[in-house]
């Protein structure tokens, strides 16, 4: 079965469509799909024969259920499919039977958006760039690890490969899977630009063509769930797990990021210095500025802030550059159409619609507010001593999810962003989630003080 897909090329599909697609590949199952704030993603299944019911908005939502969404008494919300997410799944059900998804916006019972649905919410910071006359493309670059299952099917922290960057097989025992996973996303309508083993034993990275930020948020969600459907086929564990391994790399989701202003990229000018726009350095000035208050939603794990330490190639220090990949942004050496900021600092556990939804709106507030930014820093950061980085003004990332909710809390900009409920919301869980690590006890302190004292 082949189905190709995707919403670059600008198809609306139709009801009738979706119905004749349902037909032509006999799916027999739904399922609506949607991300709860923490961005794990939910669905419900359906039959197919209640498409109808389904497209026309009539399918409830018990949202007391899903953390974060609503109280009892007022539970009752509503899936809004949207029409050209509709998917078949390469991967089948354990009956064998066709499945498609749809992925959808949660609604109010009343037929307003759901102000605590992350993906509302990104439309609701889109139209306001849209006011603006802009609009935002995201090229993410979301690695992962593969990790063995033992005899009993549980999952080890054993990696299957000691490959390293771009190495080849036999040492990359990876290979085989990337493989599988890149054919199964191409079905899926993905535009695949490559795929390689990444620095870390087991560690892998497969980029795909930026979209549109809705549908790179929409696309984030599926590879997540098509790599962790494909690794199991291959009897491995896929986890996005920021550092899942003390002593190697750990896996980033590198954002490219650039707006676009009348069909043409605002982030080019041929006349500009380093050939960037106004619009793109007040873009990076708005990133450098807000970055450490949204930094618990681009990271928002404990474990998010060990793999940002020194040492292992994540961004740690608040510079941009033009090549220098230890600066937090980076402009890569493509002009015209291709002119883009890479964003280095977010970790592929973070929510992808409200991981867009403060990076635009921290460009956005950039630009309203003229934000200059510092002269870039081609120097190596990472050698510079902290008298050296204090004297260039070069600032550095929360170091904690404590530190970063802290700012979170404060940041203006995140508010806006998110709104009242998402915010709240947020915040709440990871005040909890911290004070979760903060008061258990680890095996590093039992091996390190058990004896001693």
């Amino acid at each position: 079965m082949e189905f190709k897909f995707t919403r670059l090329d600008n198809r609306q599909f139709t009801e009738e469509d979706i119905k004749g697609f349902i037909e032509e590949y006999n799916i027999k199952f739904i399922k609506l799909q949607f991300v709860d704030i923490n961005g794990q993603v939910k669905n419900l299944t359906i039959p197919s024969h209640h498409i109808e019911k389904a497209l026309n908005n009539e399918i409830m939502l018990d949202g007391s259920s899903i953390k974060g969404f609503r109280n009892i008494e007022t539970s009752d919300m509503f899936f809004y499919p949207d029409k050209n997410s509709f998917q078949i799944l390469p991967w089948r059900d354990k009956d064998g039977a066709n499945s498609a998804r749809l992925i959808c916006d949660i609604y109010n019972a009343d037929g307003t958006p759901f102000e605590g649905c992350p993906r509302c919410n990104l439309k609701r910071i889109m139209k306001e760039a849209e006011k603006m006359g802009l609009s935002m493309n995201v090229g993410p670059e979301a690695e992962f690890f593969l990790f063995a299952k033992d005899k009993d099917g549980s999952v080890s922290t054993t990696t299957q490969d000691r490959a390293g960057y771009y190495d080849v097989g036999p040492e990359d025992l990876g290979e085989d899977v990337r493989s599988d996973i890149v054919l199964t996303l191409q079905e899926m309508g993905f535009d695949i630009e490559a795929s390689h083993h990444e620095v870390a034993d087991g560690q892998h990275e497969i980029d795909f063509r930026y979209a549109d930020i809705l549908t790179a948020a929409d696309n984030v969600a599926t590879f997540r769930i098509a790599v962790k459907a494909i690794a199991a086929r291959h009897n491995l564990h896929a986890t996005f797990m920021p550092k899942p391994i003390y002593g190697i790399n750990g896996s980033g989701m590198h954002c490219n990021v650039s707006l676009f202003k009348d069909g043409k990229n605002a982030f080019y000018d041929k006349k500009g210095e380093y050939e960037l726009s106004d619009i793109a350095k007040y873009s990076i000035g708005g990133m450098l500025k807000h970055v450490k208050g949204i930094t618990a939603v681009l990271n928002p794990t404990v474990n998010s802030f060990k793999r940002l330490v020194p040492g292992y190639e994540a961004p740690v220090y608040l510079a941009w550059s033009l090549a220098n990949r230890s600066a937090l942004l980076r402009v890569p050496a493509k002009r015209g159409v291709s002119t883009r900021v890479e964003l280095r600092s977010p970790d592929p556990s973070c929510n992808p619609y409200l991981a867009f939804a403060v990076i635009l709106e921290a460009c956005l507030d950039g630009i309203r507010n003229k934000i200059d930014p510092p002269a870039p820093v081609e120097s190596n950061i990472y050698k510079l001593t902290s008298k050296e980085r204090k004297k260039q003004r070069i600032d550095s990332l929360p170091g904690s999810l404590a530190e970063a909710v802290d700012l979170f809390d404060k940041s203006l900009v995140a508010h806006a962003a998110l709104g009242d409920h998402i915010f709240n919301e947020f915040l709440t869980t990871k005040k909890k989630e911290w004070d979760s690590f903060r008061t258990n006890v680890t095996q590093w302190e039992i091996e390190k003080y058990l004896q001693r004292y």
